[in-house]
């Protein structure tokens, strides 16, 4: 009774997932819990070559494949080619899992409009265009009482000022919530939910630096739950939100950061 009630509220098998930069990090670890959880999970990456790495290794837990496109989604071209694959693929999709992101950082008065491009392009525009474009078969896959999901995957730094100068990245993960927000209200009555997980710190490429000039016990010092976000806790949160248990939430946005974002 137990497992029959778990796999009711929170089950994932029989699902079909795409999760862009899903080849590491965030994406990653968000790609393996939906395949260790019974989804058939594609994925996707500017780098095909990584994708088809963390494909081959996640298939040993069920079914994960790498788009075998170089899918930049800060490009038209890019997000048609996405499209094109999973419409040529799949009739309906389940879950849209938008994680593929960008940073730059540089002092105030060397910020590059190039730079500024590079993450709006990503994190704001693509997105737009991404969920738009694979709305037809988020919508096919959709009904009242099981809605097919959008998760964004936002950042804490859109509700509070890094001390970084990442002005674009703060800046764009404020509209993508926003955006969210708004993309939920417009898509409730084609019974498509998207909400938003705003992770903390995560050991990912994007950290890596701040981790190796200051040491991890120095970085989490104002965590309140004193340690990083880990896979599970992405993983967790994004099969939170694609469940039976979530299918009545939508325009929400879940901070994942052990309690930074709402008490610093």
């Amino acid at each position: 009774m137990t497992m029959q009630i778990l796999d009711h509220l929170f089950g994932a098998a029989g699902k079909t997932v795409l999760v862009t930069g899903g080849g590491r990090g965030i994406g990653e670890s968000i790609a393996e819990g939906f395949v260790k959880a019974g989804a058939k999970v594609y994925i996707c990456s500017r780098k095909a070559e990584t994708c088809e790495e963390t494909a081959g290794r996640l298939s040993v837990f069920g079914t994960c494949i790498a788009l075998p496109i170089a899918a930049d989604i800060a490009t038209a071209e890019g997000r048609a080619a996405i499209v094109s694959e999973m419409t040529a693929r799949e009739k309906e999709l389940d879950v849209l899992v938008n994680n593929a992101g960008a940073l730059w950082a540089a002092p105030l008065a060397e910020y590059p409009e190039s730079g500024w491009d590079k993450v709006f392009d990503l994190n704001v525009k693509g997105l737009f265009f991404l969920i738009r474009d694979l709305v037809p078969l988020l919508e096919a896959a959709a009904t009242k009482a099981e809605p097919a999901r959008v998760i964004n995957i936002g950042s804490i730094d859109g509700f509070h000022i890094p001390k970084h100068e990442t002005y674009a990245y703060s800046s764009s993960k404020a509209a993508a919530h926003q955006l969210s927000i708004h993309l939920a209200d417009q898509l409730a009555s084609r019974n498509i939910t998207v909400n938003v997980i705003a992770p903390g710190m995560f050991p990912s490429k994007m950290m890596a630096g701040t981790l190796q000039k200051h040491g991890e016990e120095k970085v989490v010092e104002k965590v309140p739950l004193r340690r990083l976000t880990n896979g599970n806790d992405m993983a967790g949160a994004a099969l939170f939100l694609a469940s039976r248990a979530a299918s009545y939430v939508t325009g929400a946005i879940i901070p994942v950061d052990g309690g930074t974002a709402t008490t610093l």
